[in-house]
């Protein structure tokens, strides 16, 4: 009895010691280290948000993996994700929220009109945010803690302008926005380079990213016999307009953005997309400094291909951690100078830097054009902004 009693009450200390042992060493070494992220989760836009998210997952579970040490202990960087439905109210709401959850820094917004106002949320809280959001607004607002994933606007309309005029001939153009921040932006941008060098827009026209019947638009726009039509907005507009365009009988080829270049755009536009241009900031994924190995990586995560945002979101994520590694601590406060200072190689690019506003140094666009069904590369370009 005796040896029983105590074979139980040895095994019941084992335990208890296995168990005291394993539970509060782990939580002790563990720092978890929580990142906002918001972006258009459901409605027509959430094929954008899903490639954005993916491409920030990729990079934390890689982080993860090399358990990286902040301040003595082991980082875990956990994504804290909210839907902004692409609306900007409700942004400004799901800000705020992110903010509350006590997070360390901000992988979002995707859209210019819904990063634009939640930036003041995170600004105002000193909280350090990269944004796929390309309108120049974003970062001219004089907020040190604003960062981008990509080309801005004002780049990549210089480009797409230049483009359209020496490349396409395009010496009379109509130009399109869908009335968001990042579609009149572009717009905006596109008119500027057209006039620099040497074109005319002869037709200004507008609609809203909720539209699918731009007859209307597209008839005054056939009037003015354009040599170039460009459209600032989404793929989910672009496709029926440039089935309507066809239907129209307009000759002018479209160009659009880097929403447009999208496999929903081909889908959309059908036997009608063929011929359309879009500008896309930086190179090819294969061209990407590690394109292939982030291609690889992402479709054995994913089992899908990457879309067009996945590599961009994948280095802003990396641009992050990296300045928390650097610091050695996940207080913005600590890391943020690092951000701002960061010079590194990722996937997209073999030297990735942020001017002072916090826009990325190195500017470079690629044209594409649909060809038998299908995107391909017609010219990549390096271009300063007017």
């Amino acid at each position: 009895m005796r040896f029983s009693n105590g074979f139980k009450l040895l095994t019941a200390t084992a335990a208890t010691l296995a168990a005291f042992a394993a539970a509060p060493v782990a939580t002790a070494a563990e720092q978890v280290v929580k990142l906002g992220f918001a972006a258009p989760l459901t409605g027509p836009q959430s094929h954008y948000g899903e490639d954005m998210r993916n491409g920030l997952q990729l990079a934390l579970e890689e982080a993860n993996e090399q358990k990286i040490q902040l301040g003595g202990n082991t980082a875990k960087f956990v994504l804290v994700s909210r839907d902004d439905q692409a609306d900007p109210r409700t942004a400004v709401q799901v800000a705020q929220q992110i903010v509350d959850e006590g997070v360390q820094g901000v992988l979002g917004h995707f859209n210019s009109g819904t990063t634009i106002p939640a930036s003041s949320v995170y600004n105002d809280e000193s909280l350090p945010q990269i944004a796929m959001a390309t309108s120049p607004e974003y970062t001219a607002q004089g907020f040190n803690t604003t960062f981008r994933m990509m080309t801005s606007d004002t780049q990549q309309g210089a480009a797409a302008g230049e483009f359209i005029v020496k490349d396409l001939n395009g010496k009379t153009v109509a130009l399109i926005d869908d009335r968001t921040a990042y579609g009149q932006g572009l717009a905006d941008q596109v008119a500027k380079a057209v006039q620099a060098h040497g074109g005319e827009v002869v037709a200004r026209e507008y609609t809203t990213d909720k539209a699918n019947d731009f007859t209307a638009i597209l008839t005054n726009i056939k009037s003015k016999n354009p040599d170039v039509v460009f459209f600032g907005g989404l793929d989910a507009q672009s496709g029926p307009m440039r089935r309507q365009m066809v239907t129209l009988g307009i000759e002018a080829p479209l160009m659009s953005g880097e929403m447009t270049r999208s496999e929903t755009f081909l889908n959309l536009a059908g036997e009608a997309a063929e011929g359309t241009y879009a500008s896309l900031a930086g190179v090819p994924l294969q061209q990407m400094a590690a394109g292939a190995r982030f291609e690889e990586a992402y479709k054995a995560r994913f089992n899908q291909n990457p879309g067009v945002y996945a590599p961009y979101a994948y280095d802003g994520a990396w641009n992050m951690v990296t300045a928390m590694k650097e610091a050695g601590s996940s207080k913005p406060a600590d890391y943020l100078p690092k951000l701002a200072a960061l010079q590194r190689s990722g996937a997209t690019s073999d030297s990735i830097a942020y001017d002072e506003n916090g826009d990325l140094k190195e500017i470079s666009v690629t044209i594409y054009q649909v060809k038998n069904g299908a995107w391909e590369m017609v010219k990549t370009m390096v271009s300063k902004a007017n």
